[in-house]
């Protein structure tokens, strides 16, 4: 069990790092996505093979049907999340993209017939009250609006993707992550090609820092992450898991040198905080059957 969480937490670590190693590279959020989707899915797919394991996703047709929409949503997510990057920071649109689960959480009575509690409903508004003081702020900057649109958006797709990931019968561990980041970069690769086509210019220091995203935060970053989660309890997984999120802040404050006013502060402490009080089991609950 120790070696799963030490696995789990530099999982969550490289994850969390995400914002930092894509500022890094001089492209558009798409190419970026691409590439990062590209080189994390190949990667997946030979540790898939080397470990000696066989492909039943095809088996269930239904099933498959549900995880190429999850990838495809997970690629519209990335895309959303990474123009935000660029637009308003690392650290507010991190904030957004992970208040997803929280919406799933919403959601879930009407989707999946769970309980909607006063626990979650509590946890709910606070999540909220944190958004207004993060994107109030944000606004009386004069922080751009579509950089806070592209950042909401991550965050629906965010849910939709986990929404759509739950219903994935019989396609668990690697596979079902290897798929997914293949899906998703199928669905990146088709709208690129489509709206600008393939074209742009690596440097060598983008060739480095692509490698970085692509190899070790993605590719072994999920490798890490669904090789792990199957060993540890529940409770484990999700507490320590909103240190994704903490991280990708404290990153972004540390190597980025970006500010957080006082509002903004005290509005993560309530996002992060709200979505741990409210239902920190509610996004394991999505990847379970991942496990």
């Amino acid at each position: 069990m120790n070696a799963a969480f030490g696995k789990y937490l530099a999982a969550l670590l490289l994850f969390g790092s995400n914002g930092v190693v894509a500022s890094m590279i001089l492209l558009s959020s798409y190419d970026i996505v691409l590439l990062r989707t590209c080189i994390g899915s190949l990667l997946l797919l030979i540790l898939f093979f080397i470990t000696g394991q066989r492909l039943d996703f095809f088996k269930n047709k239904r099933s498959a049907l549900f995880l190429a929409a999850s990838g495809a949503c997970m690629g519209a997510s990335w895309m959303f999340l990474y123009e935000a990057y660029q637009q308003i920071g690392v650290s507010l649109s991190s904030l957004l993209y992970y208040c997803g689960p929280v919406l799933v959480m919403i959601v879930s009575p009407f989707l999946f017939q769970e309980k909607l509690t006063v626990r979650k409903v509590s946890g709910f508004l606070i999540v909220l009250l944190g958004l207004v003081l993060v994107n109030g702020q944000a606004a009386v900057q004069g922080t751009a609006p579509f950089g806070l649109f592209c950042g909401a958006m991550s965050a629906v797709l965010y849910a939709v993707m986990l929404i759509l990931n739950k219903k994935v019968t019989g396609i668990f561990g690697r596979e079902n992550s290897m798929m997914q980041l293949l899906f998703s970069f199928l669905a990146v690769a088709a709208f690129v090609g489509v709206s600008r086509g393939f074209s742009f210019t690596l440097t060598a220091s983008d060739w480095f820092w692509i490698l970085v995203l692509g190899l070790i935060n993605t590719g072994i970053g999920c490798y890490l992450y669904f090789s792990s989660i199957g060993s540890l309890p529940v409770q484990t997984i999700s507490i320590f898991g909103y240190l994704e999120p903490l991280s990708a802040v404290l990153f972004s404050v540390i190597f980025l040198a970006e500010v957080l006013t006082f509002p903004q502060a005290v509005g993560a402490c309530c996002i992060i905080g709200g979505a741990i009080y409210g239902g920190t089991a509610v996004s394991l609950k999505l990847f379970k059957r991942s496990a």
